[in-house]
């Protein structure tokens, strides 16, 4: 059996990864971050035919044992300090962890397990506020990041590319859009906006609190993007791709979708919180997947409305088994 070592493995990426790679056959292993609530570690996984260990990106003895006893052949980075607002907050740890521990990483890798092939989950973010005249984000749109998060993830996605040259490594960046399911964070907008307003409808809470509603994004579902992730890394050669549904809608166009799907009046029940705003606002993001498409046969089975009816009926779901 070819095994799959992915980091962040507990995360909604990891979960649908390591279900999709167990699926194809894979062994498959993990690193965890020990948290001080052990029952809320690995939630996600918890069922899930996984062999797990304690590490930590930027600590180079734990990633050094778990490379050396696990001999992956495809290495999956998918572990990072995700939050983008909060990386304003932290940006020396963010850059720390998306940045200079990936780096520790590659060199790990290069002398541990040099056949390896590696994915590195690289991000919209990094493009920033640059946009093609055709209202397009791609690989040649320059990156331009507004937020540290976006600073820490161009400097991983050219060390993946440096490395892949100068070393002539399996390498390769997936520059994911925006991607959402049951199984994100509540602090993320999309899941924020479900959970808030199902609970309004459940009469648990009274209001739902944002920042900025104007920022537009592409979003899709995580289940379809780790599918791209498994072609990018099984391509015949190494390379980087767009992975997105390449539509485009506001956070107020989403939140008045699901004010409308639950039957709710937006205004008595929204308010707008500066607490929430970015200091350099992200104003729009909209991904070009046309070469995934071609080239790995990958589109995306879910929009925006489908992703959100999977989402509400997943929150109405675990209300009602509490």
């Amino acid at each position: 059996m070819k095994k799959a070592l992915i980091t962040g493995i507990n995360g909604q990426d990891g979960s649908y990864l390591s279900e999709y790679l167990i699926k194809q056959g894979y062994q498959v292993h993990g690193i965890l971050r020990r948290h001080s609530v052990a029952e809320n570690q690995d939630v996600r996984i918890k069922d899930m035919d996984v062999k797990t260990y304690y590490g930590e990106l930027t600590d180079e003895i734990s990633l050094f044992k778990i490379l050396r006893k696990v001999k992956p052949d495809v290495i999956y980075n998918l572990a990072a300090m995700s939050h983008v607002g909060i990386s304003n907050e932290l940006p020396i740890f963010t850059v720390k962890t998306n940045s200079l521990a990936v780096m520790q990483l590659l060199e790990l890798a290069k002398e541990i397990c040099p056949e390896a092939k590696i994915y590195q989950a690289s991000s919209s973010e990094m493009f920033g506020n640059s946009i093609d005249k055709d209202g397009f984000q791609r690989l040649s749109t320059t990156m331009n990041p507004v937020s540290p998060y976006g600073c820490s993830k161009v400097m991983a996605y050219n060390l993946i590319r440096y490395y892949r040259n100068a070393y002539n490594k399996f390498y390769c960046n997936g520059i994911l859009f925006n991607h959402e399911s049951p199984r994100r964070g509540s602090n993320f907008v999309t899941n924020k906006v479900i959970k808030s307003i199902v609970m309004i409808k459940k009469n648990i809470i009274k209001k739902l609190e944002l920042g900025n509603l104007d920022s537009m994004r592409d979003w899709g579902h995580s289940k379809d993007y780790v599918r791209a992730m498994h072609l990018i890394v099984n391509h015949k050669k190494a390379d980087d791709f767009v992975i997105a549904t390449g539509e485009t809608r506001s956070v107020k166009d989403m939140v008045n979708y699901v004010f409308a799907k639950l039957s709710i009046p937006v205004k008595k029940h929204l308010s707008i919180n500066k607490k929430y705003f970015r200091p350099e606002e992200l104003k729009y993001l909209k991904g070009d997947c046309s070469k995934a498409k071609k080239i790995l046969k990958w589109k995306p089975k879910n929009n925006i409305k489908s992703l959100i009816k999977i989402m509400i009926d997943a929150e109405l779901k675990r209300l009602k088994n509490i």
